[in-house]
């Protein structure tokens, strides 16, 4: 079916127009003017002749063959020109009219009604309030757009913004890169970026996907379907609106720190997209995934013939997670000889000023005949004896031929035009600056890494009684914002095979001495409070107890505190305290577009504070738990740090996992905190110290 948006065998146009100041005109004037081998028929009621062709007065009047149509009419006449392409057998539509959910509950109406239509009729539609698309190898264009278009190439984009396509078609002109496809979503009314992209990437001229994206359709099946096409060729992708709160905060630092954006960071680290946080970036780095040969590693050679931009790259390298190449004995042995004296010969290679041509060249090729280099940054400041572009022709057919990826970095403006020209005709990526050119580099890096690592399943983990989970939880009683009491969260979570210490509730003093006795010394007293989420901002906590006495005063001064600020009490828990280990924060968090995440950082009190987390999309491979620990500074603090022990990473890995399971089995388990999870040391395992469950309204 989607064939008929990127390959028609003919192309209606309803609402053609003569006038030049229509859009109806201009998407005329561009599919005749693309050079679009297929039929193309006008549609307006007016009738007429535009571009020596008939306008048709409906689409019944239209001949063979006609398999899609661009609809740019009034929106309250579309439901109508739905029916008629229905009739007429067109499947595939794109509709370019405006005045639909954007502006407000009766643009919502009659997109609803559009929906129901397409539906009725079996038609897939694109928009509406969207400018089209356009393939510039088919070629066809079905956009309003100004001309020139775009020069054919091998980036494709995907776009919720049409005024972002515009801007993005003269930009790339002016950078001299070309586009493969170009398709605005607009409403996504029915068909959404997950959809398309499918087809947007198997077309053998696009290299690279990107994208503008300022929501997706539905979660799941955007990473379903993304994963599946980042497998084969690149992603990016630009998301906008991530300072605005994605949800209504609860009474949870997992509730508070998973915002929208961590769930759309998460969804793009599942589906293997490439996340850019400038449009500037997205288009940096596609120019060197589409132009560049991925490198096997992470050792970059800087070539420089200034020292202060060597000195730039250096730490911006070091900054983006590379590492400065080592030369071996022979090649620094052979720029000594090629390079005068006063050249360093140690990586950045600084050939000074007067390099030209030649020495560019030659170095060059040794540097990329050194085992030890993966990839090569090229910094070239306009040089005092010959130009930046004789330096260009010169290492242009080096580069083309090698299989390591190299970047140049033309650092100036009126200087370097000529040889950015020359640059970019070899499809070689340029930048100004050094900081840009390493934030290339480790996207190809980081691509190279990705397509080395095996596809993984979702972790396989013993010792889950699912079934006595499920009675447990039919069984519990909800507090304040839907959380069970603690023991019941604990219970539940057992059941998933995560360690819990021992513990007692008790409603007294005596009781809670009794509790401490059986359970043995040392132990912690925690207040149960329906209504307080953290216990210690009301002194509900206190640790270290070691006798009776101890016991009585902890559980006296808990209750006198939490009445003093108004806090039910629900009795005191008695816990047994653990002493040695780390102390992380876990969690999950039901996401409304993208499902569960998975939480893990740095635990306590500070956690909100520290903002030390990071999220992924449950349910969790192996893989998918070691990045959570690897991208935190907690995780990275569990292999030991100074005088602090390492901890059971794999522990922690696999509580997540049980966590990650335990959600996606009970759907009404929408929120679960273990603050702190206790790591204790290597092959101990990990002991949930504090455990907070809250469960969907059951009204």
């Amino acid at each position: 079916m989607l064939e008929s948006f990127f390959s028609p065998r003919g192309v209606a146009v309803v609402g053609a127009s003569q006038n030049p100041g229509k859009l109806g005109y201009g998407v005329a004037r561009n599919l005749v003017l693309s050079g679009y081998a297929g039929a193309i028929h006008f549609v307006n009621p007016h009738g007429g002749r535009l571009f020596e062709r008939p306008i048709y007065a409906d689409l019944a009047s239209v001949p063979d063959p006609v398999d899609l149509a661009m609809i740019l009419i009034p929106g309250a006449a579309v439901p109508e020109a739905l029916q008629a392409c229905g009739r007429r057998g067109i499947k595939a539509v794109i509709i370019g009219s405006g005045g639909f959910r954007e502006t407000g509950p009766e643009g919502q109406a009659l997109e609803e009604r559009c929906r129901e239509v397409a539906r009725r009729e079996g038609i897939r539609v694109l928009g509406p309030n969207c400018i089209g698309l356009l393939d510039t190898h088919l070629p066809i264009d079905t956009t309003f757009l100004p001309l020139p278009g775009p020069i054919p190439g091998d980036i494709a984009f995907l776009s919720h913004s049409g005024a972002i396509c515009e801007a993005v078609i003269d930009w790339a002109r002016g950078q001299g890169f070309g586009l493969s496809r170009l398709v605005s979503l607009g409403n996504q009314m029915d068909l959404t970026e997950g959809e398309v992209i499918g087809p947007t990437a198997a077309d053998p001229h696009t290299r690279v996907v990107a994208m503008y994206l300022e929501g997706v359709g539905d979660g799941a099946a955007f990473v379903e379907q993304v994963r599946r096409v980042t497998r084969i060729k690149p992603v990016i992708a630009i998301k906008v609106g991530r300072s605005r709160g994605g949800r209504e905060a609860v009474a949870s630092h997992t509730g508070a720190l998973a915002g929208q954006d961590a769930a759309y960071e998460a969804a793009f680290r599942k589906a293997g997209v490439i996340r850019a946080d400038t449009t500037e970036e997205v288009f940096d780095w596609a120019r060197a995934l589409a132009w560049c040969p991925l490198p096997g590693g992470r050792r970059v050679a800087v070539l420089t013939n200034a020292g202060g931009p060597g000195a730039i790259a250096a730490d911006a390298l070091e900054a983006n997670g590379l590492e400065q190449a080592r030369l071996s004995d022979t090649t620094q042995q052979q720029l000594r000889q090629l390079l005068p004296p006063a050249a360093s010969l140690r990586n950045p290679i600084d050939m000074l000023a007067g390099a030209g041509p030649s020495e560019y060249a030659a170095a060059l090729g040794m540097l990329l005949a050194d085992e030890g280099v993966d990839a090569a940054m090229v910094i070239l400041v306009p040089p005092p004896m010959t130009t930046a572009a004789e330096v260009a022709g010169a290492v242009i057919p080096l580069i083309r031929s090698a299989e390591k990826p190299v970047v140049m970095v033309l650092m100036g403006e009126d200087l370097i035009t000529h040889a950015a020209r020359l640059l970019r005709q070899a499809r070689i990526p340029d930048y100004r600056f050094p900081e840009r050119a390493a934030s290339a580099l480790r996207v190809l890096a980081d691509r190279a890494r990705r397509l080395q690592e095996p596809e993984e399943e979702p972790m396989v983990v013993a010792g889950i009684e699912s079934g006595a989970a499920g009675s447990i939880l039919a069984a519990a009683r909800t507090g304040a914002n839907g959380f069970v009491d603690p023991q019941t969260a604990a219970a539940v979570i057992a059941s998933y095979g995560i360690a819990v210490p021992p513990a007692t509730v008790a409603q007294s003093e005596a009781e809670a001495a009794e509790a401490a006795a059986r359970i043995g010394w040392p132990v912690v007293a925690k207040l149960i409070s329906p209504d307080r989420s953290h216990k210690s901002d009301i002194g509900g906590v206190v640790v270290g107890l070691r006798s009776r006495d101890e016991v009585r005063q902890a559980y006296r001064q808990i209750v006198a505190g939490a009445q003093e600020v108004g806090a039910a009490v629900g009795g005191v828990l008695v816990q047994s305290m653990a002493n040695e280990g780390q102390e992380v924060i876990i969690g999950v968090v039901r996401d409304e577009q993208f499902g569960p995440l998975v939480m893990f950082g740095s635990g306590g009190v500070e956690v909100e504070g520290l903002r030390d987390v990071a999220f992924a999309l449950a349910p969790l491979t192996a893989a998918d738990g070691r990045a959570l620990l690897d991208s935190t500074w907690a995780g990275r603090r569990l292999a030991g740090f100074r005088s602090l022990a390492a901890g059971d990473r794999e522990a922690v890995v696999d509580a997540l996992t049980r966590l990650g399971r335990l959600v996606t089995d009970y759907p009404q388990v929408i929120e679960i905190e273990i603050n702190p999870l206790r790591v204790l040391p290597p092959g101990k395992g990990a002991l949930a110290l504090d455990v907070r469950l809250r469960l969907a309204d059951r009204s």
